[in-house]
């Protein structure tokens, strides 16, 4: 949202801002550093992926031998099923790649899924059994804490 001094936007629903000089034009440098693209590390994302979920399955690692970039990066997992796949992050989310470890099919094309929870809710009922449980038990402590 740029705001304009002194003046009526219909962004601002007819109300004027004042502002310095000065304001105005930091307001506008970090509007433009935004949408110039604050641009996510898709390797330390990936690592934080691995860290959030890996209690609720099997095994789960980034890739070593497949080339991550700032822009993408894949991550090996094994459900409880003892089914293995290959993840690809991106800003898009995160997709099913391959059906084994360090494995990228060209081919295959499969949803994107905004989190690693719902893309690990459809691959694995153990992961929902353990998400499940571990929610239920972090409501006890709470409850007991509360008590």
């Amino acid at each position: 949202m740029m705001l304009v001094c002194g003046q009526s936007t219909a962004s601002n629903k007819g109300m004027e801002v004042d502002c310095q000089a000065e304001e105005s034009m930091v307001s506008a440098f970090d509007e433009e550093s935004v949408e110039l693209g604050d641009v996510k590390d898709m390797r330390l994302e990936a690592e934080a992926v691995v860290n959030d979920v890996l209690f609720a399955v099997s095994e789960m690692h980034v890739s070593q031998s497949l080339n991550s970039a700032s822009d993408m990066a894949y991550i090996n997992v094994e459900t409880r099923e003892g089914n293995r796949y290959c993840l690809e992050l991106t800003e898009a989310g995160l997709r099913v790649v391959g059906y084994a470890f360090d494995q990228v099919d060209e081919n295959l094309m499969t949803q994107y899924h905004e989190t690693v929870y719902s893309l690990l809710d459809t691959l694995s009922p153990g992961y929902r059994e353990a998400f499940g449980n571990a929610l239920l038990q972090r409501l006890e402590r709470l409850k007991q804490n509360g008590q």
